[in-house]
């Protein structure tokens, strides 16, 4: 194959990328990021502990004592429609992990998160679903469309119960009539399991740098309220729980209503999913890498103040950029470092997220320690760069190196490519450069696009390196 050729012909592939050259064909293989840990919010599944313990509760009764003439009447408004979806071991009750729902259907049709069903929707002969409402009634629950970037799912009782056209079906907001900043907002939801509650809180508009737009919520989610309904002060819904932070107190996001009306629009009155998922995400990541990858390039890389360099450092249009810097001691190398991340990624299965980019590089100076001991160091941080997240849900990366030249300056890259087993058409690419034109000062840079396709995995590593430069005296 033309790929495995390259890949033996060092330097062809890494200097079509510059030069926007070699027509590939698809290839399985690539990585994921090594930069800091990413600030994106973690989401809010509960799972049973290694050992349960009872928990010191206070009596119901004694919450509602906090809370709003307005809270208490949206939530005797909703608490008919409110149910707590569970997943459940195929051939026994045990519970895997529970969500909070919806009903936004007469037919039984219930709105919640796609990763309160994620279990069911990979691994259908492990997992069910199972529904309750604040009532006690339950039964079982089908999967019948998901949105696995805006993180929502449809799932529809099986067998509704005939109490269920008398409970109605929340409405949602209208459009025309966006919220203010600060209104108050009802969040509801099952906390922990440990019973459906409602929470007080304020909508804050979007977040501001996110590529997939989310309410800001100034109110304490809990895990186990994910995919529970957020409603106006008149009974509206207006988002979906989602996420929350943990490095932030009442710091947590929801799905714009927006994108629960277009799933509803489009899956409620679909059949129930009983084969494999898999194409169908593939083909809705594929859409969304495609619209990340046009949006990204189409951005110029920011200038930097470097006396010698240009790096590729993005715009913070969707992306935040930490800096951070180790001066110079009396034996050392010193060094600046850039870290921009997405917040966001999407969720695919407990140990796999995708869908986001992430772009890191460090200046060194190592003018203190002499040409020998700075080439020791630059080699070992370059080595040091781990090219492969562990996941099974991955193949192992297959990665080039090669000596490439842009704009004057010539540097030691390596790429990698690593392939979706499960989702075809997917990858991950990693780009590791390091300058080696000075004997005591260099920069190095890392990029990782996370869920692209093959094409657009060779288009952002040439748009990348493309970005480092030397810059001449005038």
């Amino acid at each position: 194959m033309l790929l495995n050729r390259l890949f033996r012909q060092p330097g062809r592939l890494l200097a079509a990328l510059l030069l926007g050259g070699a027509a590939l064909t698809a290839w399985a293989g690539a990585t994921t990021s090594n930069a800091r840990p990413s600030l994106a919010p973690t989401s809010p599944l509960v799972k049973p502990p290694a050992a349960a313990s009872a928990p010191q509760q206070e009596d119901e009764h004694d919450d509602s004592a906090n809370l709003s003439a307005s809270a208490r009447r949206i939530y005797d408004v909703g608490r008919p429609r409110l149910l707590q979806v569970r997943t459940l071991l195929r051939d026994q009750d045990s519970q895997a992990s529970v969500g909070s729902g919806s009903l936004v259907g007469s037919n039984g049709l219930i709105l919640t998160n796609y990763h309160v069903v994620s279990q069911v929707a990979l691994e259908p002969q492990r997992y069910r679903l199972n529904f309750q409402t604040v009532d006690g009634v339950s039964g079982a629950l089908q999967l019948v469309a998901f949105d696995v970037v805006h993180d929502l799912a449809l799932v529809r009782m099986a067998q509704p119960p005939a109490t269920v056209a008398t409970r109605g079906t929340f409405d949602f907001r209208p459009q025309a009539t966006p919220l203010a900043q600060g209104e108050r907002i009802f969040s509801l939801g099952n906390p922990l399991d440990i019973g459906f509650e409602v929470i007080e809180g304020t909508y804050n508009g979007l977040v501001e740098r996110s590529f997939l737009p989310q309410i800001l919520f100034s109110g304490a989610l809990n895990p186990g309220m994910s995919g529970g309904p957020v409603l106006d002060d008149r009974g509206r819904i207006v988002g979906v729980n989602v996420a929350t932070r943990r490095d932030g107190q009442n710091i947590s996001f929801l799905v714009p209503a927006e994108f629960a009306q277009a799933l509803i629009a489009r899956g409620a009155d679909a059949r129930p999913i009983t084969g494999s998922v898999e194409a169908e995400m593939a083909r809705q990541l594929l859409v969304h890498q495609q619209a990340l990858t046009t949006r990204f390039t189409a951005l110029p890389w920011r200038e930097t103040k470097h006396a010698h360099y240009s790096v590729p450092v993005p715009q913070e249009d969707f992306m935040r950029c930490w800096g951070s810097s180790n001066p110079s001691e009396s034996k050392g190398l010193s060094f600046e470092r850039s870290d921009c991340q997405m917040d966001t990624a999407i969720f695919i299965n407990e140990s796999l997220r995708t869908g986001d980019i992430a772009v890191r590089h460090e200046v060194y100076d190592g003018s203190k320690l002499g040409a020998l001991r700075f080439a020791q160091e630059a080699g070992m941080s370059f080595r040091n760069e781990r090219m492969g997240r562990r996941t099974h849900d991955l193949t192992a990366p297959k990665c080039q190196e090669d000596f490439v030249e842009n704009a004057g300056l010539p540097m030691r890259t390596v790429m990698c490519l690593r392939a979706y087993r499960h989702l075809p058409g997917l990858y991950d690419v990693a780009v590791l450069s390091q300058s080696v034109d000075a004997k005591t000062e260099g920069v190095q840079g890392r990029f990782d696009a996370r869920g692209v396709s093959f094409q657009n995995a060779l288009l952002l590593a040439r748009h990348y390196l493309q970005g480092f430069a030397w810059k001449r005296s005038p």
